[in-house]
């Protein structure tokens, strides 16, 4: 089995000088959905799943065209939420932000005030990516390392792509390593926007376990597409 992990295209999170909550692509995110759509054309997924924001949609439009596939949701990708900063100006988010890089590595995990807390958010990718992986026959065996045991459902050939963010999808693939997770998961891998990273399974003497083979590869993206 291997799982394609896409972060969104470019996001236009202020406009004329304020914030906007769960934004639209800017022009670039659009000109890099699009490439997407090219680059996808010479891919094959048995599933597409996309998180539930403005930005992911827009960006899987190309994929799924060029492929032909449905639009289907997948609720636990969604990024962690932030508080509504919607229609105030653009400083008072950048202020946090600029705040929340200053805290004490401990102190981080509780996010900025009134949002989602990063441990929660943490907790919530975790479980979902859990049951995801359950659901298509891949259980975490009860030993330290990480390894996974494979049960009926499980289909060794499958290739599915997720389409969601930087933060789900750091997560999402910590969560598949076995990697203890931090509270600054999005610095931690750093992924470019409608990028590309891959895991993929292998066999091991008593189960399988996860290998990162690809993260934020951007070939499909010209020089001066590629953002961060």
């Amino acid at each position: 089995m291997r799982i394609t992990l896409v972060r969104h295209a470019e996001p236009q999170w202020t406009k004329d000088g304020v914030s906007i909550d769960n934004p639209p692509l800017t022009d670039r995110g659009f000109v890099q959905a699009e490439k997407l759509g090219s680059w996808v054309r010479e891919k094959e997924f048995d599933e597409i799943l996309v998180s539930p924001l403005v930005r992911t949609q827009q960006t899987a439009a190309p994929i799924l065209d060029a492929l032909n596939r449905p639009l289907i949701i997948e609720p636990w990708l969604e990024e962690i939420r932030n508080p509504i900063w919607h229609g105030t100006p653009e400083e008072k988010a950048f202020e946090a932000w600029r705040a929340e890089k200053q805290k004490n590595s401990a102190d981080r995990w509780s996010g900025i005030d009134g949002g989602e807390s990063v441990s929660n958010f943490v907790d919530r990718i975790n479980v979902g990516a859990s049951l995801f992986l359950e659901e298509r026959g891949i259980v975490r065996k009860d030993v330290d390392l990480p390894v996974w045991e494979t049960t009926e459902a499980f289909q060794e050939n499958k290739e599915i792509l997720l389409v969601a963010h930087a933060g789900t999808n750091s997560i999402s693939i910590c969560h598949m390593l076995g990697l203890a997770p931090t509270p600054w998961e999005w610095d931690r891998l750093i992924i470019g926007h409608a990028s590309v990273s891959v895991v993929e399974l292998f066999t091991l003497g008593d189960g399988v376990t996860f290998a990162l083979s690809q993260l934020s590869n951007c070939e499909h993206l010209p020089i001066d597409l590629r953002t961060f």
